[in-house]
């Protein structure tokens, strides 16, 4: 079994939503829990969570939880800046890959995260990535050579630019879209489907 991390990233400002949807509740939890949860639950050996703003806020609803905290000063400008913090701060632990995920995607559980680390270790040359219709998305994992490339991401795209250019080696995973919880219609959306 590879070395592998989980990078949340938690550090928008979810403007769409207009309070920190990180916090929203989802049954006796928060989005930002029941993604925790999944996590912390996978085969991964360690979880890190890249946080920026309401910080202090979003710290102190999961502050019982075992977690890796990274603060990301740059969240502002867009989410490759939260990769990149992410990246930097692990690179220097000796990881085999990495797990980026979102924290808005509630619908991503344990098992489809266990899924992602099975595909890599048989193939631990490739980026393993989540396939939506026909793009590449996350959550996905980077072998440790990957992390380069993401450490010269720019701007809001977060990886996916990478993930679907000639350059990157993926196989994909075919998945129901884990849809992101942007407006208080998805979330509304989302809890009604429980």
């Amino acid at each position: 079994m590879s070395n592998i991390a989980i990078l949340i990233l938690a550090a928008g400002s979810s403007s769409r939503m207009k309070i920190p949807k990180q916090l929203l509740p989802v049954g006796n939890k928060t989005l930002l829990g029941l993604t925790l949860e999944n996590a912390l639950n996978s085969k991964a050996n360690n979880v890190h969570l890249v946080l920026g703003a309401n910080s202090e806020e979003i710290k102190n609803s999961i502050k019982d939880i075992s977690v890796n905290i990274i603060l990301n000063p740059n969240y502002n400008k867009g989410l490759s800046t939260s990769i990149i913090e992410g990246v930097k701060h692990i690179q220097s632990k000796s990881y085999d890959a990495v797990v980026i995920m979102l924290a808005d995607q509630p619908r991503l559980d344990t098992s489809y995260i266990n899924q992602l680390m099975d595909a890599f270790d048989e193939n631990p040359e490739h980026i393993i990535a989540s396939k939506y219709s026909n793009v590449f998305g996350v959550p996905a994992i980077f072998p440790k050579s990957a992390f380069e490339q993401l450490l010269k991401l720019k701007g809001d795209k977060g990886a996916k630019t990478f993930l679907n250019s000639e350059k990157a080696k993926v196989i994909a995973i075919n998945t129901t879209e884990f849809k992101d919880i942007d407006t208080p219609k998805d979330y509304k959306d989302f809890l009604e489907s429980l």
